[in-house]
């Protein structure tokens, strides 16, 4: 019978947690990281680094929990309940979470439209973020902003223009220096928006008023469907801030992430200015949904990523190796993960939308209530803070 099934599942899991609980795993593992290469710098991050069985059990859940959102995501937008633009990020879930591990919860991100996994990792639930996706009431923007445009506290979003987004960091981190606080901003773009005139401008600027501004290139190898090798006649991103120093990171190494940005945030934080960093990371899916993705490489290439880099994997076989964890608990995070996901994906699709009287609301932060013009001068929306 069901019940039987649900018993028989719940004692083999109970098992297992007795059998996790009961073995002695070790509290911490040195591991060998790949050195990173650099520009204008006599020395990098370190080559080695301490992991902890409870920050790599974090790192582990917290890079399911993106790859699973994400797939969710994929299966939502094919069922045609997420409508739009929609960006994924699954391969590329050390960049986030290895960012995020470097830096404080005071400091600042801003990135393009690839932003699910930031904004997971800046703070929100994987159910306000659906809700956003399928543009529900209890989405994290209240169902207005969609796939792009999602935001947290020190988060300033997806940004839907190419690049647009690397001014405004920089700008974020002229009043992190004006107000006198001991913050950084991670501004990140794309490979395919390295190539943007207002990026180089950013540059200049950062570097003249010495603000603390990271600037991450996130090059997986790809812009839209093009190759890095055919649109930059220079590949090498961390080497474009010219007279801004720059480091080049494995971007699916989460250890490397995190020890990178840490070393970048020591960097600015110290007053020395602006620091590169280029993330060598892959994506899964295509540029966006509307994008297979295998007309411009091949499905062995990706497979071959899968199978050699994949961002999980790696932290999982260090993990088990080093006896920081075992498979069963890992497994056991696995199921925990998708139940989050499924639940959250049960309220994204029940929740109510945003009803139309609710359009103009939410300009303004602290204004009092003013009349916004619709489509045209004879509907007139309320807005309230």
């Amino acid at each position: 019978t069901r019940e039987a099934e649900v018993a028989v599942s719940r004692d083999s899991a109970t098992a297992s947690r007795v059998l996790v609980a009961s073995r002695n795993f070790a509290n911490d593992a040195t591991f060998e990281i790949k050195k990173c290469d650099l520009h204008r710098l006599e020395e990098g991050p370190p080559v080695t680094t301490v992991l902890t069985r409870e920050d790599g059990l974090k790192y582990y859940r917290m890079m399911q929990t993106v790859r699973r959102m994400e797939l969710k995501a994929d299966q939502l937008y094919k069922q045609k309940i997420i409508r739009g633009f929609c960006h994924l990020c699954d391969g590329q879930e050390a960049c986030c979470v290895g960012l995020e591990a470097g830096i404080n919860p005071t400091d600042h991100l801003i990135t393009a439209y690839r932003a699910h996994g930031f904004t997971f990792t800046r703070g929100l639930s994987v159910r306000e973020i659906l809700a956003e996706l399928t543009g529900r009431k209890g989405g994290c923007a209240k169902g207005k902003g969609g796939s792009m445009h999602m935001y947290a506290k020190n988060f300033y979003g997806g940004n839907g223009i190419v690049g647009a987004q690397v001014p405004l960091g920089a700008g974020i981190a002229l009043a992190c220096k004006y107000n006198g606080k001991d913050e950084v901003c991670l501004t990140l773009y794309g490979d395919g928006a390295a190539n943007q005139g207002q990026i180089f401008e950013a540059y200049n600027m950062a570097a003249l008023w010495k603000l603390p501004c990271i600037f991450i290139c996130e090059n997986n190898r790809y812009g839209m469907g093009t190759s890095v090798e055919r649109a930059a006649a220079s590949t090498d991103y961390y080497k474009r801030g010219d007279f801004i120093p720059g480091l080049r990171v494995d971007g699916m190494d989460i250890l490397c992430v995190r020890e990178a940005t840490r070393f970048a945030a020591a960097y600015c934080r110290s007053g020395k200015g602006p620091i590169l960093m280029e993330l060598q990371t892959y994506r899964y899916h295509g540029h966006s949904m509307s994008d297979p993705g295998v007309s411009y490489r091949t499905r062995e290439e990706i497979q071959e990523v899968r199978s050699k880099s994949d961002p999980i994997m790696l932290l999982k076989d260090r993990m088990v190796n080093s006896n920081l964890a075992s498979v069963e608990e890992l497994k056991e995070i696995d199921v925990e993960v998708r139940k989050e996901i499924e639940d959250a994906a049960q309220f994204a699709t029940a929740d109510p939308e945003p009803p139309l009287e609710e359009l103009g609301y939410h300009i303004y932060s602290s204004d009092p209530p003013f009349e916004v013009r619709g489509a045209n001068q004879w509907i007139k929306f309320k807005s309230v803070s």
